[in-house]
């Protein structure tokens, strides 16, 4: 039996931070709670901007959301209308002070999780998952990522069992703590049930590995 440990967890506090960076002594249920929330609704409302993640920062009686998406505009809106309706909506529902930070995702096709959402947005559309996989793999790869593995579980082309199909092209070194590995998971919703594409990109390392000194030893005879 195969036991996974999730990249981004395993390689918390070394080389990733937390999503949510907040401290309460009390009422942290209703804080985590409304923080799975808030995080799923924001996916879900801005679906169409490419939301690579959102993190969430509480300090004091504040509440600061960053949003990191492939298309800024059409978060902030015309002279950043849409983004002044997100934060109101927010702010009646949290009864908090609101600030948003939108951070731009320059290169998406290393962005694990945009390339998930892109493959099942695909297969949404029929297209085979083998040209969808292979399509993104390609495209990391001349983005200049080390490597990538891309894995699509479910009815595949609608056949009647269930299969998982992988594709990994580059080195992908998941025990090594110092390697930046970004994960991403989506759901495609198609008309044969539900299909889950993984990715995995390395980008490489770091913490530089240090040269390790060779200790001569010599031995006297007595």
């Amino acid at each position: 039996m195969g036991q996974k440990v999730h990249p981004y967890g395993f390689r918390l506090g070394v080389n990733k931070p937390w999503k949510s960076r907040w401290f309460v002594e009390r009422g942290f249920d209703k804080l985590l709670v409304e923080d799975v929330k808030l995080k799923a609704e924001l996916r879900e409302k801005l679906k169409a901007a490419g939301v690579s993640s959102v993190e969430i920062e509480r300090p004091g009686n504040k509440l600061r959301l960053i949003i990191k998406t492939a298309r800024p505009g059409i978060i902030i809106g015309r002279k950043g209308a849409e983004i002044d309706k997100l934060k109101a909506d927010i702010q009646k529902r949290t009864s908090r002070e609101v600030f948003i930070d939108i951070l731009e995702v320059n290169k998406p096709e290393l962005d694990a999780q945009l390339v998930s959402e892109n493959i099942a947005l695909q297969l949404e559309k029929r297209v085979s998952f083998r040209r969808a996989m292979r399509k993104s793999v390609d495209s990391a790869l001349r983005f200049g990522c080390k490597g990538i593995k891309v894995r699509v579980s479910g009815r595949l082309n609608g056949n009647e069992i269930a299969r998982s199909e992988w594709y990994l092209q580059g080195r992908l070194p998941l025990h090594t703590l110092r390697a930046d590995i970004d994960y991403g998971f989506s759901e495609a919703h198609t008309t044969f049930g539900i299909i889950g594409v993984k990715t995995w990109v390395y980008k490489g390392e770091i913490y530089e590995q240090k040269k390790r000194r060779d200790v001569v030893t010599t031995t006297g005879a007595f």
